[in-house]
């Protein structure tokens, strides 16, 4: 089968520094273009200021990866599946959980790809937490989920302003994994948002989660963590405790610790593959909805500007 020709939109920091290298390192994909406002390059690969641009004047593609903020990116992937394009969604994958079912009926309705990716749960240990956990009594989640926002996204507005989900913007991370390896549904009972008297998003969360059997799933989220990051989920069984640590990247079980090489983006892209060919779409919205529920119950309190 002939490469799948895909064109970046939204060509920033987690373009440049995962999109790019997993493109480069799988054949079943050929990077044909890029679209973006700034001077965005790749060697030998046009760029276009617009998706329009590249849809009216570009070289032929067969898909887009949408990495840009989420606030814009249904129009885009609307404008894609219109021209019969393949749609890779960054996480997360709408600002709405409606807009993602609208493009799923979307991309039903023309026989097209649409993938809701989770870079996190392509980590080293998310399948093997997912396996272990399948059979056993769980009695209590804890995730701490708690990094520095000016190393991670530094000078990204967007990221506070609405929609643009402040610390949900990382923290949706752990609930993409907690989804995954939880063997059971579970939902939020009570939340408090900490927002910076200067932006529409929150800056840190305390929420509490629940499943139907009563277990507690607990989550603090923090973007004012300095020195070590800690990207840690805990689960508590009858048979002993199970840790993810470094955002799933090394599993803790029984005190021994394993760890993998970083696959998550080369995953998602053979995933996306997979589908491509499969004629297929994945469009999980377990994890945004978590955060929709945090934003529609959770109690919001003030707390001092934040500057980066």
């Amino acid at each position: 089968m002939a490469p799948i020709r895909l064109a970046i939109v939204g060509v920033g920091k987690i373009a440049r520094d995962q999109h790019l290298p997993a493109i480069a390192a799988d054949p079943h994909f050929e990077l044909a273009a890029l679209v973006s406002r700034s001077d965005a390059h790749a060697d030998g690969v046009p760029t276009f200021p617009t998706l329009e641009a590249l849809l009216a004047d570009g070289p032929p593609v067969d898909a887009v990866a949408l990495c840009t903020p989420p606030q814009v990116r249904y129009d885009l992937a609307h404008q894609a599946l219109r021209a019969g394009l393949h749609v890779f969604l960054e996480k997360p994958p709408g600002a709405t959980v409606a807009e993602v079912a609208a493009l799923q009926a979307e991309a039903d309705a023309a026989g097209r790809t649409l993938f809701a990716s989770w870079h996190s749960r392509f980590a080293a240990g998310v399948d093997r937490a997912e396996a272990w956990l399948a059979d056993k009594a769980i009695t209590g989640v804890k995730i701490t989920w708690r990094e520095d926002v000016r190393v991670w996204h530094p000078g990204q507005h967007w990221i506070w302003q609405a929609g643009g989900l402040g610390v949900f913007d990382p923290g949706i991370n752990a609930l993409s994994i907690a989804t995954q390896i939880l063997p059971w549904q579970f939902f939020l009972t009570e939340a408090v948002l900490e927002r910076p008297a200067n932006c529409a998003s929150p800056i840190a969360a305390q929420i509490t989660f629940r499943s139907g059997d009563g277990v507690l799933v607990e989550a603090d989220f923090d973007f004012r963590q300095t020195g070590p990051q800690s990207w840690d989920i805990e689960v508590q069984t009858e048979a002993g405790p199970l840790l993810l640590r470094e955002g799933g990247a090394v599993l803790v079980l029984d005190g021994q610790e394993s760890r993998a090489a970083d696959r998550e983006y080369p995953g998602l892209y053979a995933r996306f593959a997979e589908l491509v060919q499969a004629g297929r779409s994945e469009a999980d919205v377990r994890p945004l909805q978590l955060v929709a529920d945090a934003f529609l119950r959770g109690e919001i309190r003030t707390v001092e500007e934040f500057h980066d």
